[in-house]
């Protein structure tokens, strides 16, 4: 029996065992010592390759893949600096919770330590920041050794998705020579169509008496909040507004919680709480007895600086499975329960909570109030950053996903993304809240032929100019929005600038770049539009284009500074006067 028939048999029985858990989309950055990997799953009939030359990109287009499927998907690379490339991704997977089978390749035990070329330490080189590692044994076809490949594979998919879902590492050590023999009689092995280790994973949820206790506390109180913050799940959206209207409390909701859009009841939604929260003396005046709060921490500042402001309050956080994401530091207590059944619990329990009425009325006014000026537009003005989201969710279409890069635009859409009853996912990378990645993870987001816009800074944008290769490679259709105000435009809001003369060195880091030779290069449709009309009709346009379209949204910073504040200190004035000062 040939090392290349071991090799052949043993890695087979590895990616077919992913594929019988539900594994369907690996992305692949080209290798030697990763060759078994590579090209077993591009042999595999029914998983899908994707093949990214730049491992960062590589691992940022696998984790939008996976937060648009919401499901695991695999990446593969070579030994080395190759999978060190790997960990922003790794890092963001883990901490927004996206389950992702990193597969690296590695030189054989006896060459490592020993100064041979392209060998570094992968043992356990992701640390805490995956789920699970496993050093995986060195290719053998004996029955026991590939039921060992077996239990790995269907282990490691399983544990990626399970609980709170994150990343998994298995590390494969390979001899040369690498590549198998795909001539072999039945190398996927003798499978049944299902997992080397079938799983039953029971609902969690409050029994009675943990239930009883909870609405007992909060039937004590008669102002309470509901909050959501980011998460993935779009099923969540109607339970959380039905406790709101059951309840008829506040419901705060997060651009990224998925409860914006949709056709579900937005009733008690509050789509500007991160403005009404901006001035001080409009939270000095909001005393909420209670929060229950869905999902991760929101972007909104305002909010977390409320949070803290109020440590008198009963603060609930609901976790689907297990986490301390509470960074207000205060007294918490932790909901261990599956948030759809939670809601619908209770709803549904006999004794339903009676709260303050003109609570809701002030918070539904302020917020009226704020969107109402907020949304104000001169059609003749400038193009705003702000009122680029406005025009943005306007023209997007139906069953679309916008992907929000972070900095400026995120909270920008915190802002001025209001209720609308289109079907938008709302994605971004909000775990460790870099600009590592952006678009790629947008173009994973949009490789099974989704409508996605990607939303982006120009720091953000020239960031991961090596992620395009993906949209000329494969044709993927992705809409560009770049608001290109020549630096980093969050700095300026922050008390850095105007304060040091180092400020455009170090933190305004104007680029000067022209975007529209970016998109010749990776063969893009380009548009700089000068009006609010011609940025509608380069929107739409851009939905009826197959392949990558660039708008560039050019704006200045220090006006939009200027052109925020002006709004933000308008609101708090209504605001203060409705409140009676």
């Amino acid at each position: 029996m040939s090392y290349t028939e071991a090799l052949t048999r043993y890695t087979a029985n590895f990616v077919d065992e992913l594929y019988q858990n539900g594994l369907k989309d690996v992305v692949i950055s080209p290798g030697s010592r990763s060759t078994p990997l590579a090209v077993t799953f591009a042999e595999h009939p029914h998983i899908q390759h994707w093949v990214n030359m730049d491992e960062r990109s590589a691992a940022f287009f696998a984790l939008g893949m996976a937060k648009q499927q919401n499901k695991p998907v695999a990446i593969v690379c070579t030994s080395g600096t190759a999978a060190a490339n790997y960990f922003p991704a790794i890092v963001e997977a883990y901490y927004s919770r996206v389950p992702l089978v990193v597969l690296t390749a590695d030189r054989p035990h006896e060459l490592r330590d020993v100064g041979a070329p392209q060998a570094i330490e992968q043992i356990g080189m992701y640390g805490k920041y995956v789920k699970w590692f496993q050093e995986m044994a060195l290719p053998e076809q004996t029955p026991a050794m590939l039921q060992y490949g077996r239990s790995k594979a269907a282990r490691a998919y399983h544990t990626a998705f399970e609980g709170n879902p994150g990343p998994v590492h298995l590390n494969f050590p390979y001899r040369e020579p690498l590549m198998p023999d795909f001539s072999l009689d039945n190398i996927w092995g003798t499978n049944k169509s299902m997992s080397f280790h079938e799983t039953f994973t029971g609902e969690k949820r409050l029994d009675s008496h943990q239930l009883d206790k909870l609405l007992e506390q909060l039937a004590a109180h008669q102002k309470g909040l509901l909050v959501c913050g980011p998460q993935f799940d779009t099923q969540l959206a109607e339970a959380i507004c039905g406790l709101a209207e059951k309840w008829q409390i506040p419901l705060l909701a997060d651009p990224l919680s998925q409860l914006r859009a949709g056709q579900h009841a937005k009733t008690n939604m509050m789509e500007s709480y991160d403005t009404i929260l901006k001035s001080k003396q409009v939270r000095d005046r909001l005393h909420p007895d209670f929060i229950i709060r869905f999902g991760a921490m929101p972007v909104s500042k305002p909010y977390l600086l409320f949070v803290k402001e109020h440590p008198e309050m009963e603060h609930f956080v609901v976790e689907s499975s297990h986490g301390y994401r509470e960074p207000a530091g205060t007294a918490a207590q932790f909901v261990y329960a599956d948030p759809i059944r939670l809601c619908q619990d209770l709803m549904d329990h006999e004794e339903a909570p009676a709260y303050d009425q003109q609570w809701l009325e002030t918070w539904k006014a302020m917020n009226k109030t704020a969107k109402a000026q907020l949304l104000e537009e001169n059609p003749d003005s400038a193009l705003t950053e702000g009122h680029t989201v406005k025009q943005l969710a306007e023209a997007m279409p139906e069953q679309s996903t916008i992907f929000v890069g972070n900095s400026m635009p995120i909270r920008d859409m915190d802002t001025f993304f209001m209720a609308t009853p289109k079907s938008i996912r709302v994605l971004g990378n909000r775990g460790a809240n870099g600009i590592d990645g952006t678009t790629s993870s947008a173009l994973g987001a949009a490789a099974h032929g989704e409508k996605v816009t990607l939303l982006s800074g120009d720091v953000t944008f020239f960031h991961d100019l090596t992620g395009l290769m993906s949209a000329k490679q494969y044709q993927l259709n992705l809409t560009v929005v770049l608001i290109n105000n020549n630096g980093g435009g969050i700095f300026s809001f922050l008390p850095q600038a105007g304060q040091t003369g180092h400020f455009e060195t170090i933190f305004g880091t104007p680029l000067d770049m022209d975007f529209q030779y970016v998109s010749a290069l990776y063969e893009g449709k380009y548009v700089k539009p000068e009006t609010w009309d011609d940025l509608r009709q380069a929107l739409a346009a851009s939905y009826q284009h197959n392949g990558l379209s660039i708008i560039e949204v050019q704006t200045n910073r220090q006006e939009n500074v200027e052109w925020h504040r002006k709004k933000w200190d308008d609101i708090e004035r209504r605001l203060l006067d409705y409140l009676g000062r």
